[in-house]
């Protein structure tokens, strides 16, 4: 049965009058008119070209959103008097939208667009991000066809990247996730992904939605669901993934919605991943990750001078986190020279995210200024991940990528001698 508490009354009524659906494309918003329409007129195209006999429904899930994006959604709805005029119709098109209680947060607007799927009883549901300009007809295809045919439960995306983008994802989100759960989940915090119906249900059983997670850092959060659950796991490629300047990024707000997130899915699931040993591949459809190399501009002395004033700086905040020589070592490697000297090289790296991990499940100190006091030190990370890759080809970046993620999943043995012993 839907949750229908998180629906308001004008969502069940929508959903009341499509009845029930076989796929579901979900689309959560918040003022985005300035890209919603061409993302849903493109949804719109891929559910008639690649599903016209199946009964299919957009759902927008809004934030309250004062522009034009609830009108831009319902314009892709198709009627049955309109089946003359589109021939890949076949069945109605029901393009709804509405605003969810409690003003704007992804996790709401996910949790809504999960209860709308269990309502509508749908086979396989797809959340697409309203930001997504580089969608084209295929990935609606791509992400709805593992789940529909019934293969599986849960499907993540793989896209076409340039080397430097989705450093965090590189460098700390992908590989810890690896290592902690065992699944090479290449795009564990995704705004585009798909599961299935038995899946969804899954999802609102959960306990998430009453934790911090289940707001602000809920992409992550079903993905280890999906894992620690035993469903069906693939990626799909997807292609061009649209370039987020990282001049306008809020890195610590990233780092809560992630490694936050990351962080506290330990303890409930410790009796999983603290016996997993090593990783397990994922099946992949259509493709895999490709690295692009045009070129792009990193301020990497921003990067490097930051990492340095936070060891500094957050000096007593780091004394209650990482062990001694953790530390001595960061200490000595910020007194180096850019680029000539200066490595913060994998086992370092490693060591120092699994005290911060030991840490905050000692809660030593507040656990959010323990993901706040990281952020400085990741610049430290993805200062020497750019030095080092600056002339490396794309397949060189990915085995750099691999290394670090053998590392890391070699020396998550200190993490469990760190997670109930004393610092």
């Amino acid at each position: 049965m839907a949750e229908e508490s998180i629906l308001t009354d004008e969502f069940l009524r929508q959903l009341i009058d499509v009845g029930e659906a076989d796929v579901l494309v979900g689309v959560p918003t918040y003022n985005n008119a300035a890209t919603v329409g061409h993302v849903v007129q493109t949804i719109r195209a891929g559910l008639l070209k690649y599903f016209p006999r199946e009964r299919a429904v957009i759902v927008n899930a809004d934030g309250g959103s004062r522009d034009e994006t609830a009108n831009l959604v319902r314009g892709a709805s198709i009627n049955d008097l309109q089946h003359s005029t589109d021939l890949n119709a076949l069945r109605t098109l029901h393009s709804i939208s509405a605003e969810y209680a409690g003003g704007p947060a992804t996790g709401t607007a996910l949790r809504t667009i999960l209860a709308s799927a269990e309502l509508l009883r749908v086979s396989a549901c797809a959340v697409v991000s309203p930001e997504s300009t580089t969608i084209g007809p295929e990935w609606i295809e791509r992400l709805l066809r593992p789940v529909y045919q019934g293969n599986f439960d849960f499907v993540t995306p793989l896209y076409r990247r340039h080397k430097f983008d989705g450093l965090l994802m590189r460098n700390l989100v992908y590989p810890m996730t690896r290592a902690f759960y065992g699944r090479r989940v290449r795009e564990p915090y995704a705004s585009e992904f798909s599961f299935s119906g038995s899946l969804a249900s899954h999802f609102l059983a959960q306990d998430i939605w009453v934790h911090e997670v289940g707001h602000t850092g809920t992409e992550i959060a079903l993905t280890m669901s999906a894992i620690t659950g035993g469903f069906r796991l693939a990626q799909s490629f997807l292609g061009v993934k649209p370039h987020l300047d990282a001049r306008s990024a809020d890195l610590v707000a990233a780092m809560r919605q992630t490694v936050g997130a990351l962080f506290w899915s330990l303890e409930p699931n410790f009796s999983l991943w603290s016996s997993i040993r090593d990783s397990q591949p994922v099946p992949t459809v259509g493709g895999e990750q490709e690295v692009t190399l045009e070129p792009l501009r990193v301020n990497r002395k921003r990067l490097f001078d930051m990492f340095r004033s936070g060891v500094a700086e957050l000096e007593p905040v780091l004394k209650s986190i990482l062990s001694p020589p953790t530390l001595a070592e960061l200490q000595r490697i910020a007194t180096l020279a850019e680029e000539d000297d200066f490595c913060y090289g994998d086992e370092l790296w490693a060591r120092t995210v699994y005290e911060f991990a030991a840490s905050y499940h000692k809660a030593v100190i507040s656990r959010d200024h323990i993901i706040q006091a990281l952020a400085p030190l990741y610049r430290g990370r993805a200062f020497t991940f750019l030095v080092e890759n600056r002339e490396a080809s794309g397949e060189q970046v990915e085995q750099n990528v691999e290394n670090f993620c053998l590392t890391c999943e070699r020396l998550k043995a200190s993490l469990l001698e760190l997670w109930n012993g004393k610092k």
